[in-house]
C-alpha cells in the first residue's frame, strides 16, 4: 500500500479520488511516497529515497524546495486553471475596490451606529467617496495564462478596453481570448497606456520588482494596480512613493506584508484569490488524479520540474526513467533493453530544461539487471518499473 501524506486538510471530494485499498492517507502518516499540500512550508520536509512525487493543491510552489525535489528526483505537481474562476471573480471585486472607495465608505457607514437621522447623514456624507466607473477605461492585463486570460474577458464584458502581453503565452491560451483583447508589443506598452494594471505572472527572478521605480515612471498619472499573483512582482517601497506622489491612485493585493497593511491607498485583502469551496475541490481532485496516474502508470502531468509525458494505460510491463537532458541519453536506454533481449512495444520522451523523462512500454517485465543496467548509465538519477 502505498503512503500519502496530507500537509494541509485537502477536500475530501479529492482525497475520495484515491482508493482507500491501494493508498493509505492523513496527515500523521511517516514515510510517505507522495504529499498532498496547499499552502504549507516544505522547505525542512525531507525528500526521503522512498518520496516520490509532491502533488500542490494550487498554481504556486514557493512553499514547496522545487529545485531540491529535482536533484531528488521528485515530481511536483500543480494545478494550473483549477482555481482560475475563483481568482477571475475576486479580479472583478479588486478592479471596483481599486475604482471606489467602497470599503472607506463602509468603515464610514459603522461609525453612525447609534446615531439618528442616519440616512440623511449617509446622503450628506457619500460624496466623500465618489469613484470611478470602469466602462470606458483601459485594463492591461500581465500574464494571459487561466487567470489572466479569464480576467481580459471579463473586463471586456464590463466595458473595459483591455490590452494583454505574455511572452510565453500558448496557442490554447491565446484562442481562448475575446478578439478584441489587443495583444502588447511588450510590458512598456502596458505601463504607458493603460489606466489599471493587472498581473497574473509567477515570482520568477525575471518578474521580481517588476513594478519598481522604474517601471511606475513609465505608468499615467493615476494608474490602478492590482497584484493577485505574488507580493514579491511589486517593489513596495517604491510603490508607497508613487502612492504619496498621486502616480498611482490605488494599489489592491492579495498578498498583505508588513509594508502594505493600513496604508492610505493600498487595499489588502487576506489571500483569497482561491478561497472558495468549489476552488478547493477542484484543485484538490485534479491534484489528486495527477498523483494517482503518477504513481499507478508513471505519467506526468503538470509537473513544475519534470516535463509532460505520458503513455495511455496498457496491460503491458513499463518502465519510467529520470535522467539529466544530455546528448546519446535515449540510445544508452534502448541499447539496455535490447541486450536484454526485451522488445520495446511503446515509447515517449520528452525534456523541460536540464532534465528529461523517459516511458519505455516493453513486451516482458524488467528484471533487477536491466533496472541497474539503466541505474549505472551516467545522467540517469531515477528508473521505477511497473508491472499490472
Amino acid at each position: 500500500m502505498l503512503k500519502i501524506k496530507l500537509m494541509n486538510k485537502i477536500a475530501k471530494v479529492g482525497t475520495d479520488v484515491l482508493s482507500a485499498t491501494r493508498y493509505e492517507l492523513g496527515e500523521n502518516v511517516d514515510n510517505a511516497d507522495a504529499v498532498m499540500v496547499r499552502s504549507a512550508n516544505m522547505h525542512a520536509f525531507p525528500l526521503t529515497e522512498k518520496l516520490r512525487a509532491i502533488a500542490r493543491c494550487g498554481a504556486g510552489v514557493n512553499n514547496i524546495p522545487v529545485d531540491a525535489c529535482t536533484d531528488a528526483g521528485v515530481v511536483v505537481f500543480n494545478t494550473p486553471g483549477a482555481n482560475a474562476n475563483a481568482v477571475k471573480e475576486l479580479a472583478i471585486a479588486a478592479l471596483v475596490l481599486a475604482s471606489r472607495d467602497v470599503l472607506g465608505g463602509v468603515k464610514w457607514v459603522e461609525t453612525l451606529r447609534g446615531e439618528t437621522d442616519v440616512a440623511k447623514k449617509v446622503e450628506a456624507g457619500k460624496s466623500a467617496f465618489v469613484g470611478h466607473e470602469l466602462a470606458g477605461k483601459t485594463l492591461g492585463v500581465i500574464g494571459l495564462g487561466a487567470i489572466g486570460g479569464m480576467v481580459a474577458n471579463a473586463a471586456i464584458s464590463l466595458g473595459m478596453s483591455v490590452m494583454g502581453y505574455d511572452p510565453y503565452i500558448t496557442a490554447k491560451a491565446a484562442w481562448s481570448l475575446a478578439p478584441s483583447v489587443k495583444q502588447a508589443s511588450d510590458y512598456t506598452e502596458i505601463f504607458k497606456t493603460c489606466d489599471y494594471i493587472t498581473l497574473h505572472v509567477p515570482a520568477t527572478p525575471q518578474t521580481r520588482n517588476m513594478i519598481s521605480e522604474k517601471t511606475l515612471a513609465q505608468m499615467k498619472d493615476g494608474v490602478r494596480i492590482l497584484n493577485l499573483a505574488r507580493a514579491d512582482l511589486v517593489n513596495v517601497a517604491d510603490l508607497k512613493k508613487a502612492i504619496e506622489s498621486g502616480k498611482v491612485a490605488r494599489y489592491v493585493t492579495d498578498f498583505p506584508t508588513e509594508e502594505t497593511v493600513g496604508v492610505d491607498g493600498i487595499v489588502s485583502i487576506p489571500h483569497l484569490g482561491a478561497s472558495t469551496v468549489e476552488s478547493e475541490d477542484h484543485c484538490a481532485v485534479m491534484a489528486a488524479q495527477q498523483l494517482d496516474e503518477f504513481l499507478t502508470y508513471g505519467n506526468i502531468r503538470n509537473s513544475v520540474n519534470f516535463p509532460t509525458v505520458g503513455v495511455p494505460p496498457s496491460e503491458k510491463p513499463r518502465v519510467c526513467v529520470m535522467n539529466k537532458n544530455i546528448p546519446n541519453m535515449l540510445s544508452q536506454i534502448t541499447t539496455a533493453f535490447s541486450a536484454e533481449n526485451i522488445n520495446i512495444e511503446n515509447f515517449a520522451n520528452a525534456s523541460k530544461g536540464e532534465v528529461a523523462y523517459t516511458i519505455v512500454e516493453t513486451n516482458l517485465p524488467a528484471d533487477e539487471k536491466i533496472l541497474e543496467k539503466l541505474r549505472s548509465i551516467d545522467g540517469v538519477f531515477g528508473v521505477r518499473a511497473f508491472t499490472f
